[in-house]
């Protein structure tokens, strides 16, 4: 169980990285390498960042629940 956690956890922890790395700051961060930069007149880049910030809530929860699991597994042995 423990090597599980610790797998998710670091797939998890990548993740994450990426996830707020593509996020679009007063920089305009990573996503503008990925056309993020081009404002579109139809307003999917607003669909886009709203689903980057879901993405990125659900991977830090799932980051916090390992850390929390493997603490609780870890100070049992």
């Amino acid at each position: 169980m423990v090597t599980f956690l610790s797998i998710l956890l670091s797939i998890a922890s990548i993740l994450l990285i990426v996830l707020v790395l593509l996020h679009r700051g007063k920089g305009g961060g990573l996503s503008n390498l990925f056309g993020g930069g081009v404002s579109s007149s139809l307003g999917g880049s607003a669909v886009v960042e709203k689903n980057l910030d879901r993405l990125t809530i659900i991977c830090g929860a799932v980051w916090a629940v390992c850390i929390v699991a493997l603490g609780l597994l870890l100070k049992q042995t």
